[in-house]
């Protein structure tokens, strides 16, 4: 199996796998594409559902057929499991998978998940210092308002 920019594919002469993060929102782009169905650039376009004269065209099953855009520009994006049928049903690849994979950490989550604990340290140390649960919030207001 490749590891190519969160989403992995792996292809013998029987059976194609499309590996999908987990979170679902990732799209592939066409590079991805080829990569999986193991066909030049040139094919793939060929292949793709787009006209020049329709941002969007109506889903046409013989065709693979990219996510919605908004702008001419924009790249293609494909969703795995719209890659999965077109293997399947018109490349007639006889097993297709689609397998969900996580994606790896990077430092934006490794961030988030540090302020997460600190977010978790302060709340165990306010729960400590009031007595009552840290979700009970009326309870802190009054207290403060008590203070002040």
């Amino acid at each position: 199996m490749v590891a190519i920019s969160s989403v992995a594919y792996s292809v013998d002469n029987s059976e194609e796998v499309i590996a999908a993060p987990s979170n679902g929102d990732q799209l592939t782009s066409i590079d991805d594409v080829q990569r999986a169905l193991n066909r030049s650039r040139a094919s793939v376009y060929r292949y793709t559902n787009t006209d020049p004269r329709n941002l969007n065209p109506p889903f046409n099953p013989r065709k693979l057929n990219p996510e919605y855009r908004s702008d001419q520009k924009e790249a293609l994006l494909f969703h795995p499991n719209e890659v999965a049928r077109f293997a399947r049903d018109v490349l007639r690849i006889k097993e297709v998978t689609v397998e969900v994979l996580n994606s790896p950490h990077s430092a934006t989550q490794q961030l988030l998940g540090s302020i997460l604990e600190e977010l978790r340290d302060i709340r165990q140390l306010l729960t400590e210092a009031t007595g009552t649960p840290a979700t009970d919030l009326s309870t802190r207001r009054d207290l403060k308002r008590n203070v002040a």
